[in-house]
């Protein structure tokens, strides 16, 4: 079955969390992602693009995958993390064709924000 041309491509990410009141929270005033709530441990959530969900455990083991999102304003965007209780393990640098930082959720998950280079 063809979803619209997502063969091959990342359909959903779940992220655990301790704490999805907590994890919406934070999520939805950094980014403005919209969420479903599925009982007491799960709340499915959307960027407009792409789908995931907030899966509840009792410990978060962070490391793997980094997930990286896109930001056209990348300073409001760190500016939002900070004041949403996220902690930034890599201030702004940028690389060929943009720059982006990388910051911790509550839970401890580093995940990056990229912008293209300013002109």
């Amino acid at each position: 079955m063809d979803k619209g041309g997502n063969d091959r491509r990342i359909d959903y990410i779940e992220i655990p969390v301790t704490d999805i009141e907590r994890a919406k929270g934070f999520y939805g005033t950094v980014f403005g992602w919209s969420f479903q709530d599925w009982g007491n441990e799960y709340s499915s959530f959307s960027d407009g693009r792409l789908d995931g969900g907030f899966m509840k455990v009792d410990t978060v083991t962070p490391g793997g995958v980094l997930v990286i999102m896109y930001a056209e304003d990348l300073e409001a965007t760190l500016e939002r993390v900070k004041s949403a209780a996220g902690k930034i393990k890599r201030p702004i640098f940028g690389f060929p064709g943009g720059r982006r930082f990388h910051f911790t959720d509550p839970d401890g998950h580093e995940l990056g924000v990229w912008s293209e280079t300013k002109e």
